[in-house]
């Protein structure tokens, strides 16, 4: 007679698998552990409650429709005063774009504009200044030492000063609010300990004093950048003008922390992907159009967000499992970007794929405003990247940031072959 599975059986293999993904092995290769998690089902429970979905359709169409939504600050709220969303952080990062939902995610969207192709022209230009002074300072020092670490000098780097010449951010500050992007972090996690909630608090207490002190100073020196172009639309939108700075204030966070975070992980990944197979450096070197292809392949094979959160706005289903009102699931978008039903041999990095349904960058109304950015960076870098070390080759493995969430690479060592 065959054995049959029981609940606490199954709880304990989910939670056996999420604590085998936070460690330094699960880190480095998370995708067999992923297809375990495919073989309980394309939904599954979730050890904490709520549901696990890993099958790429089901992901998608969840990401498509209206009818899931942000865990907004309502919802949150909900949730108790003695849990991980009445943090500090918690209920700030719920007043960001991200974590909005109709109908103020289409006023706060409308008011962020977007990376239109003017904008994008004007910071094209930027981009490529800045990732040649740090392709500079970077092969002086593989010169002087023989190696050097890319995610230090050059991946964590290019964000921020992307990101902090177009707001109009003091140079002298980029270092200290890139350091408070790497804190925020964990409360955006799926289980983030008492402590991790406690950094992440202090760290978004620093960026909100820090974006208020400019927007007011910005309002005495008013231009023609983003953060003057918020102060204008806020203004007409809320008479208060204590409201229209904390309009302002959660604009530039959201810009901040979207941009810097993810941005450096899709980086860091490129250049491991390029570096760890010579064959792949080699093709990009000969071929230099198949660089937006490698970019997106990166993105489909090991994405900066592996997981994406919604919660169901009505008691729905999802692969014929029943969700309540209120319940959480989880996308798993690492391993949906792995499923063999959507890409054949997933396990293969391969640039003649059809990318243009992947989730690197969400999906719906949430599609990442920045996306076009991402892309520009990346594709910048890399072109510049194969044209002036095309012999650029991977020392050791890189550790990575015990996440499960956002992945994040703690060091990139390479040098010349």
């Amino acid at each position: 007679m065959g054995s049959r599975t029981t609940p606490t059986a199954d709880r304990r293999t989910a939670v056996a698998l999420f604590s085998r993904l936070r460690t330094p092995q699960g880190q480095a290769d998370p995708f067999p552990l992923y297809e375990q998690l495919r073989s309980r089902g394309a939904v599954s429970p979730a050890p904490w409650g709520g549901h696990l979905v890993t099958g790429y359709d089901l992901c998608a169409a969840v990401l498509r429709d209206n009818g899931w939504l942000e865990p907004d600050k309502g919802w949150r709220a909900r949730q108790g005063p003695r849990t991980r969303w009445s943090a500090p952080s918690s209920r700030e990062i719920s007043n960001t774009l991200p974590a909005l939902n109709p109908p103020e995610h289409t006023r706060v969207r409308r008011a962020a504009g977007s990376f239109d192709r003017g904008t994008i022209q004007e910071l094209g230009r930027t981009v490529d200044g800045i990732v040649d002074g740090l392709l500079d300072s970077f092969s002086a020092r593989l010169r002087e030492q023989g190696e050097a670490d890319f995610a230090a000098l050059v991946s964590e780097r290019l964000p921020i000063a992307t990101v902090g010449n177009w707001l109009g951010l003091p140079a002298a500050d980029w270092d200290r609010l890139r350091d408070l992007t790497h804190e925020q972090v964990f409360t955006q996690e799926l289980l983030p300990s008492a402590s991790q909630l406690t950094r992440s608090d202090v760290a978004l207490a620093e960026l909100r004093t820090y974006f208020l002190d400019l927007i007011r100073h910005r309002r005495t020196h008013l231009g023609e950048d983003p953060v003057s172009r918020w102060i204008r639309v806020w203004d007409a939108l809320e008479p208060d003008r204590d409201q229209a700075d904390e309009g302002v204030y959660f604009l530039a966070l959201f810009v901040l922390l979207a941009a810097l975070e993810t941005t450096s992980t899709l980086l860091s990944t490129m250049v491991l992907f390029l570096t760890e197979r010579p064959g792949r450096r080699d093709l990009l070197t000969g071929s230099p159009d198949l660089v937006p292809a490698f970019v997106e392949e990166t993105l489909r094979y090991d994405p900066p967000t592996h997981v994406i959160s919604r919660v169901a706005g009505t008691d729905r289903t999802v692969g014929g499992v029943e969700v309540r009102a209120d319940e959480m699931v989880h996308l798993m978008v690492g391993a949906a970007h792995h499923d063999p039903a959507r890409y054949p041999d997933p396990g293969r990095f391969d640039l003649s794929r059809n990318f243009a349904q992947h989730l690197g960058f969400s999906g719906g109304i949430h599609y990442c405003l920045g996306a076009p950015l991402a892309r520009l960076e990346a594709q910048t870098l890399l072109r510049r990247l194969v044209t002036r070390l095309p012999r650029l080759t991977l020392v050791r493995r890189p550790p990575r940031a015990p996440r499960v969430v956002f992945r994040r690479l703690l060091s990139l060592d390479v040098a010349l072959a």
